[in-house]
C-alpha cells in the first residue's frame, strides 16, 4: 500500500483509502484535509496570486514548460499508477502523457494570442485597449477517467493567465494531484500558485461556496455539476461545466465503412468507454447497415479482456463492480425489449458477474424506448439504429438531454457538415471522433454542461475584461 497522507491540521485526520479495480487492493491512503486547511489554502492562494500575475507571460509559460517536464520524467511510473487507479491498460497508459506534453505546448503557444490585449484605433484624442486580466483564485476538479489531461486542460490555462490553483482531485486517483504538485515544486514554481487538497462531499461544498474562490472548473457527472451549482448559487463566481455525453455518430450509405467502423469502435471501447465523448450511440443507412455490424461485430471480437498490467489487455476492468453492474443491467433490459446482441459474453473469460470486468457488447434493433440509447452508459456498449434517411438520422441525433459531440461519416464531406449545421451539440466531426483539438474551443450544450475549455475563448472563462481609456492631454 502506498501511504500518502496529506499534512492536515485535525489531530486526527480522515483517512481515505482508494482501492484498485484491478483486484480491489488498497493502492493508496491519503488523509483528507479539514475546513481549516481550506481556509488557509485560500488565504495562501490569494496572496500567492496578486505576485504571480505580475510575472510576464514569458515566466510564467516557462514554469509551466518545466513542471511539464519534471512530471514526464517519471512517465513509466506514472503509467503504471494510472493503470492501478483507474484500470486502464498498461499499453495505453503512457499515450495519456504523450497528450499531456503536446496539448500543455499547444496550450502555452494560444496563450500568446489569447491573453494578449485588443488595442482599439484612437478616438477623440484617446487610445483604448482591453486587457484580459486574471479572475483570482481557480479551483479544478478532476475526474478519475483522463485524470492529468482532464486536470491540464484547465490546471495551465488558469496559470498562464495569472491565476492561482487548487486542484481537488477525483477519490479514485489521489496520486495524480500529488504528483502534480511535484512537478510544480521541481519546477521552482513560486510557492501557493498551486496546491492541491483531498477532500470529502462535503468540504468540497463548503470549498466551492468560499466568497475567496473565484472561479470553478469541474469536469465530471451532470449530478455532480448539479451540486457544484447549488454549492456556488449567490457567490457570483464563475462556474465551468464539463459534463455527460451520449454522443451519436451517423454513418451514411456513401461511407468508407472500414474507416468508419475502426474509428466508431475504438471510440465506443477505449478506456472501456469510460469517456464523456466516447460514441454510445450510432445510426447507420440501412444500405449498409448489416455490413456495418458484421464488420464492427468482427473487430470487437479481436479485443482481449484482462488485468491491464498485462501488455497484451486492450480492454480493462470498468472503475468499479457498480459501474459495471449498471451497465449490464442497461444492456439485460435492452435484450428483454427486443434488442439482439452481437457479442457471446463467454469468449471473454474475464467477464464476471460481481466484478468490474466486464465484456464488450454491439447491440443492433434497439430504438430509443431503451435507457441505452438515452442514458449515458460511460461503459463497452456499442448500440446500432438502423435509419432510412438523413433527416431521420437528424431527429435521432437531437433526441437527447446531452449535447457533447456528434459525429457523421460520408465521402460527401459537404453533405455531411450541412447535416452538422442542424445538430445540437457543443462539437461536430465529419469522419472521425472523440477527439479533443486544444486548437478548437470543447464546449457542451443542455445537460453537457456549460462555459469553454481550450482555444482562445477558452481563456475567457480565466479571466476578465479589463478596458483602459487613455486621454491624452
Amino acid at each position: 500500500m502506498i501511504n500518502t497522507a496529506a499534512v492536515s491540521h485535525q489531530d486526527t485526520p480522515a483517512l481515505r483509502h482508494t482501492c484498485s479495480p484491478v483486484d480491489g487492493s488498497v493502492i493508496a491512503s491519503v488523509s483528507l484535509h479539514s475546513l481549516r486547511d481550506v481556509d488557509r489554502s485560500l488565504d495562501i492562494a490569494n496572496r500567492a496570486q496578486q505576485h504571480w500575475q505580475q510575472m510576464p507571460l514569458s515566466l510564467r509559460q516557462q514554469f509551466c514548460r518545466d513542471a511539464i517536464r519534471a512530471l514526464l520524467e517519471h512517465r513509466e511510473m506514472i503509467a503504471c499508477e494510472i493503470s492501478w487507479m483507474m484500470g486502464r491498460p498498461i499499453r495505453f497508459s503512457s499515450n495519456e502523457l504523450r497528450a499531456v506534453e503536446s496539448r500543455t505546448q499547444r496550450i502555452i503557444t494560444q496563450s500568446e494570442q489569447a491573453l494578449a490585449p485588443m488595442t482599439q484605433s484612437r478616438k477623440n484624442g484617446f487610445s483604448r485597449y482591453i486587457t484580459r486580466a486574471p479572475i483570482g483564485t481557480v479551483l479544478v476538479i478532476s475526474p478519475w477517467n483522463y485524470p492529468y489531461l482532464t486536470a491540464i486542460n484547465a490546471i495551465i490555462p488558469a496559470l498562464l493567465a495569472g491565476n492561482s490553483v487548487i486542484l481537488k482531485h477525483s477519490s479514485q486517483t489521489p496520486l495524480c494531484a500529488e504528483r502534480l504538485q511535484q512537478a510544480f515544486k521541481t519546477a521552482k514554481l513560486p510557492a501557493g500558485v498551486f496546491q492541491y487538497l483531498h477532500l470529502d462531499h462535503p468540504t468540497t461544498h463548503r470549498l466551492v461556496a468560499s466568497e475567496r474562490l473565484h472561479h470553478v472548473s469541474f469536469t465530471g457527472s451532470v449530478a455532480g455539476g448539479a451540486m457544484i451549482e447549488q454549492a456556488a448559487a449567490g457567490h457570483f463566481h464563475s462556474i465551468g461545466l464539463g459534463l455527460g455525453g451520449k454522443d451519436p455518430a451517423y454513418v451514411r450509405a456513401d461511407a468508407n465503412l472500414d474507416h468508419a467502423v475502426a474509428t466508431i469502435v475504438n471510440s465506443a471501447f477505449y478506456n472501456s468507454g469510460q469517456s464523456c465523448c466516447a460514441i454510445e450511440r450510432v445510426y447507420v443507412d440501412s444500405r449498409v447497415h448489416d455490413l456495418f455490424v458484421a464488420k464492427a461485430r468482427n473487430l470487437i471480437n479481436r479485443y482481449r479482456l484482462g488485468s491491464p498490467l498485462d501488455d497484451a489487455t486492450t480492454l480493462g476492468p470498468m472503475i468499479s463492480t457498480s459501474a459495471a453492474d449498471f451497465v449490464r443491467e442497461q444492456i439485460r433490459e435492452a435484450i428483454d425489449q427486443g434488442a439482439k446482441a452481437h457479442i457471446v459474453e463467454s469468449n471473454f473469460p474475464m467477464s464476471r458477474e460481481g466484478t468490474p470486468y466486464l465484456a464488450p457488447q454491439l447491440l443492433s434493433d434497439v430504438t430509443h424506448h431503451m435507457r441505452v440509447m438515452t442514458e449515458e452508459t460511460f461503459g463497452p456498449v456499442l448500440p446500432v439504429q438502423k435509419v432510412g434517411s438523413d433527416e431521420e438520422a437528424i431527429s435521432l441525433m437531437n433526441d437527447s438531454e446531452y449535447g457533447l459531440t456528434a459525429s457523421v461519416f460520408s465521402r460527401d464531406v459537404q453533405k455531411a457538415t450541412g447535416i452538422g449545421t442542424h445538430l445540437d451539440t457543443g462539437t461536430f466531426c465529419v469522419n472521425r471522433c472523440d477527439t479533443l483539438d486544444p486548437a478548437q474551443a470543447w464546449s457542451g450544450v443542455k445537460h453537457s454542461g456549460r462555459g469553454c475549455a481550450l482555444s482562445d475563448p477558452g481563456f475567457s472563462n480565466l479571466t476578465r475584461p479589463k478596458a483602459f481609456c487613455i486621454n491624452h492631454v
